[in-house]
């Protein structure tokens, strides 16, 4: 397994491990806009035996009320079906949120499944008075401070990228 930045020769592979993934366009779609519109953006690929089989993506967030803090939003993540399980979403997880460290980013939050995010730090985005700007659970919607103490008291609403909103 080799994880490493998406190159512009990846970038077909990923739309299409995005549509398998997902079973629809718009996380593809989204992809594409946030790689021609966010900065910065971190996209990683997870690649095992010559094929793409895995994708993560970082695009900057801000938190209302504290421009100062640096943010990144982790979405979408996607392995594609036939190698879920085998740890190459963790992979990604992983070396993505220490790539947001290597940036100076203070945390990372997260729309995603509340069984599986925790293992990485996780929590509820809620515990720190953060909420998203999207109605959901407050299950679902995570955080985790890359920088210990950095969300404390730092309340507010996470906004993400607009693309966000157009797919």
């Amino acid at each position: 397994m080799l994880i490493q930045s998406e190159k512009e020769k990846d970038i077909d592979s990923v739309f299409a491990l995005n549509v398998k993934a997902f079973e629809t366009l718009a996380e593809a779609k989204l992809v594409d806009i946030l790689r021609e519109q966010a900065d910065p953006v971190i996209s990683l690929v997870c690649e095992y035996k010559l094929e793409i089989v895995g994708h993560i993506m970082f695009s900057p967030v801000i938190l209302s009320g504290h421009p100062e803090l640096k943010v990144m939003g982790l979405a979408p993540m996607a392995v594609l079906p036939e190698h879920q399980r085998k740890g190459f979403g963790s992979e990604l997880v992983e070396t993505g949120l220490e790539q947001c460290k290597k940036l100076s980013y203070n945390a990372v939050v997260v729309l995603g499944h509340p069984k599986y995010y925790p293992r990485f730090g996780f929590s509820p985005a809620s515990v720190f008075g953060i909420n998203s700007e999207y109605k959901v659970s407050d299950e679902v919607f995570m955080a985790v401070e890359l920088e210990p103490g950095t969300l404390g008291g730092k309340t507010g609403t996470v906004r993400y990228h607009a693309a966000f909103s157009s797919v």
